[in-house]
């Protein structure tokens, strides 16, 4: 009489087979061609069974597996790490262009106030804030936050000025000037109109340089296409004072966003400020212009 021998732990679903993983802990999984191993996937082949796999489902899945490993194997984007603070030279650059801009102007578009008092405090911020960061923007704390904002505010409040008195010579009629005059002070106001808000979308995007620099917030208040497609862009790529000062540049010539939304609703009123206040100035300076044209 033969002994009998015990049966097989894993049932007959799960008979061994060549090539394939085993035993009780791994049950029998058949090789799908694209996708390896992939138990209890709804429309695969199952033990026993001679019907084929659901294409739509084994794509699907194939989809989803593509998708997890890219998500894994994707480094972090440097938006949203802890990374080196931006140079500081092209914002001083950048505001000495603007400071330079006003003191070109007509003294009848600074008045009453003297025209080199609000750029010689814009200059002494700005020497300021370079004395600070001369490098690189990495050092925190309010009183050089607070000194960044003044300049800037100081900056859009002689703009804003200039524009009101020029807007007001134009509707009043006041006496002819010339009209390369005339384009040149209008084409000064909305350059400096476009610096300033370029520094104010840099400054209060993400808490500011630093804080983008120190990766503290990861909401952004400004959604860049690099942002939405991180594939398309470099690991190290995150927005300098240069995109922030491209957005200011479309967003006053198209009036309305192009490539950059607003997801907050500060950047969208500073946007609609912007568009409006570029819109009167170009559009009543040119009309003005095209006016007093010799024929």
């Amino acid at each position: 009489m033969t002994e009998s021998q015990p049966p097989d732990p894993a049932g007959p679903e799960q008979a061994t087979t060549p090539g394939a993983p085993h035993g009780p802990d791994m049950p029998y999984q058949p090789d799908i061609p694209g996708i390896p191993g992939t138990p209890g996937a709804p429309g695969r082949f199952r033990p026993g069974t001679r019907h084929a796999a659901d294409p739509w489902q084994l794509w699907l899945h194939r989809a989803e597996q593509i998708a997890e490993s890219r998500a894994q194997h994707m480094p972090m984007p440097a938006w949203l790490r802890k990374t080196p603070g931006e140079r500081r030279w092209p914002v001083t650059l950048t505001v000495a262009v603007a400071i330079t801009l006003q003191l070109l102007l007509p003294p009848h578009l600074t008045e009453p106030l003297p025209r080199a008092l609000l750029p010689a405090l814009e200059g002494a911020l700005g020497v300021g804030l370079f004395i600070a960061s001369p490098v690189r923007i990495e050092r925190r704390g309010k009183p050089v936050r607070m000194a960044s904002i003044v300049l800037i505010l100081l900056m859009t409040i002689a703009n804003a000025a200039s524009a009101v008195l020029l807007v007001h010579a134009i509707v009043h009629g006041k006496p002819a000037t010339a009209a390369t005059v005339l384009l040149a002070s209008g084409a000064s106001i909305w350059a400096t109109n476009v610096i300033a808000f370029g520094l104010w979308y840099w400054e209060f995007d993400r808490g500011g340089p630093v804080n983008r620099a120190f990766g503290t917030m990861q909401h952004p208040d400004l959604m860049f296409p690099q942002m939405a497609a991180p594939e398309l862009a470099a690991p190290d790529w995150e927005p300098r004072f240069v995109d922030y000062l491209y957005l200011s540049f479309t967003n006053a010539t198209a009036f309305s966003p192009t490539d950059v939304m607003p997801l907050a609703r500060w950047a969208k009123l500073a946007m609609a400020i912007q568009s409006a206040v570029s819109l009167a100035v170009g559009a009543l300076v040119i009309a003005r212009a095209v006016n007093i044209l010799p024929s």
